[in-house]
């Protein structure tokens, strides 16, 4: 794992416990991401499209201060606050993996998320040659 000043952190608080993404070798792990809007504590929006969109948007932000893309994740994990809004959510998502090899992922619906936020999402990325990596679906 890389040292403490290799950390990225682009959350607006002060005292955050936690980095955005941590890099280890050539993986990096991005923590979840909730529609906040940077340098703000306001959410973009109250319903599910707004703040999914804004959590896309943190990871990718994220994402290229780690030197990686949406073509780099291999793996996410959603916590949705209400299952029903898993279409919402998914089609929205979507938008930003290629759509020959999405990363594998897990969604789940939790009780609560931070902040009541209605979405989360984090990812893991791998900064290696993406073509040594092939996508399998069923």
């Amino acid at each position: 794992m890389q040292h403490a000043d290799d950390r990225l952190c682009t959350c607006a608080c002060t005292s955050c416990a936690c980095s955005q993404a941590i890099k280890a070798g050539n993986t990096v792990y991005v923590s979840g991401q909730i529609g906040l809007v940077p340098g703000t504590k306001d959410f973009a929006g109250t319903d599910v499209e707004s703040q999914a969109e804004q959590v896309m948007k943190n990871m990718g932000a994220v994402l290229e201060a780690a030197g990686a893309s949406y073509a780099n994740v291999v793996k996410t994990t959603i916590l949705l606050a209400d299952m029903g809004d898993f279409a919402k959510v998914n089609e929205i998502y979507g938008k930003y993996f290629p759509a020959d090899s999405p990363p594998a992922r897990a969604t789940f619906a939790v009780k609560t998320l931070p902040l009541e936020a209605r979405v989360e999402i984090d990812a893991i990325a791998v900064l290696a040659a993406l073509a040594l990596v092939e996508a399998y679906s069923t």
